[in-house]
């Protein structure tokens, strides 16, 4: 993983998302958030949310319900779609472009794979901060930021961001009520150690 290039880390099969959020995805802690967002949106304990890789990205969340029944979200990947979504809610408009058709493409297979830890150690990270609770998210987020930053300007390369954000994660003033302050100086002091430690790398 140490020697995946920007040009590997950006070449999404399915999604087209931008460079900042393809990288997330690459190293999956775009998951990580989505996590964060899960607990805190559906009041859902960390330990019931379970992220699975699906090569083919038409499944992009499903739901088990108390007497095993499943519900599923499914379509083309497509950032419009919930693009529009955020900004019609709780309205669904029309919109153009290719639907999703069971008869055309339903016979294909849906394959899952565990997600492997050694290989995604920000998912784990993002798991370990809601663990830490307060203002740890925040923490994550900011050098996350700073992160996928230098590994775009090429200052770092792919592992170097876990190294980033464990660092942000050890050394960060840690609040567990923090207030709206609180969380704009828990970013900014992340930024900050993160961007303190793609200097030390830079420079090793």
């Amino acid at each position: 993983m140490k020697e995946v290039t920007v040009e590997d880390a950006l070449k999404h099969p399915n999604w087209t998302m931008g460079a900042k959020t393809t990288i997330d995805s690459a190293t999956m802690i775009n998951k990580g958030f989505e996590v964060i967002e899960a607990k805190w949106l559906f009041d859902v304990d960390p330990k019931d949310i379970e992220v699975v890789i699906h090569p083919q990205s038409i499944i992009h969340s499903m739901v088990q319900f108390t007497d095993g029944a499943i519900k599923a979200q499914l379509g083309h990947p497509s950032m419009k779609i919930p693009i529009q979504y955020a900004l019609t809610f709780p309205e669904r408009l029309p919109m153009k472009g290719e639907r999703f058709s069971f008869f055309r493409e339903g016979g294909k297979v849906f394959n899952f794979f565990d997600v492997e830890p050694a290989r995604y150690k920000n998912l784990g990270l993002a798991y370990q901060a809601l663990r830490m609770g307060g203002n740890a998210p925040c923490v994550l987020n900011g050098a996350n930021e700073v992160a996928v930053h230098a590994f775009l300007e090429r200052k770092i390369n792919f592992t170097d961001m876990t190294a980033i954000l464990e660092s942000a994660l050890e050394k960060a003033h840690m609040v567990d009520a923090p207030t709206l302050d609180d969380y704009r100086l828990s970013d900014t002091e992340a930024r900050v150690i993160a961007a303190e430690q793609v200097k030390k790398i830079k420079n090793s």
